[in-house]
């Protein structure tokens, strides 16, 4: 179970992680500042397991990988929305920062609610209720079990 950090509509990587914060050499300087224009108190708060839950269009704005991979940094275990922008959704897969579309979530929690989270089933458990998310192919959930595409090419070289 892991709680859930809920954002509206159009959050942009700029709201994610603010561009003067790219100048960091790296993420793990950089993740102190996620969301820091939305929700200040957020990488004190986050804890490894938590959910970040979205409505849609998710990661809009710009092609930085850094989004995803300070949430991930944080322990975020999935980002959750209605829908993703497209370049931060490949940017989540290729890190290993599981991006799942889960249209009637957002609408149905509120922050702060635990949730728990079947990728491999493509259902969340929240509030004594079960909704389907996107289940992802199996080769995307490989990708993700060996902690993004590099890390998944990497082995199949061994």
């Amino acid at each position: 179970m892991g709680k859930i950090f809920l954002f509206d509509n159009d959050v942009d990587t700029d709201q994610i992680i603010a561009s003067q914060y790219l100048l960091y050499p790296t993420v793990e300087e950089m993740k102190s500042h996620a969301f820091e224009s939305l929700r200040p108190d957020f990488a004190q708060l986050v804890k490894a397991g938590d959910y970040v839950v979205a409505g849609d269009n998710f990661g809009c704005g710009s092609s930085r990988e850094q989004a995803p991979a300070v949430l991930r940094a944080l322990g975020v275990r999935a980002v959750l929305a209605k829908s993703f922008a497209r370049i931060f959704y490949r940017n989540a897969i290729n890190i290993g920062l599981p991006a799942i579309v889960c249209a009637d979530l957002h609408d149905a929690v509120q922050d702060g609610d635990e949730m728990e989270l079947s990728l491999e089933k493509g259902i969340v458990r929240t509030g004594g209720r079960e909704l389907s998310c996107t289940k992802l192919p199996p080769q995307m959930q490989k990708i993700l079990n060996d902690g993004g595409l590099i890390a998944a090419l990497n082995r199949e070289v061994d």
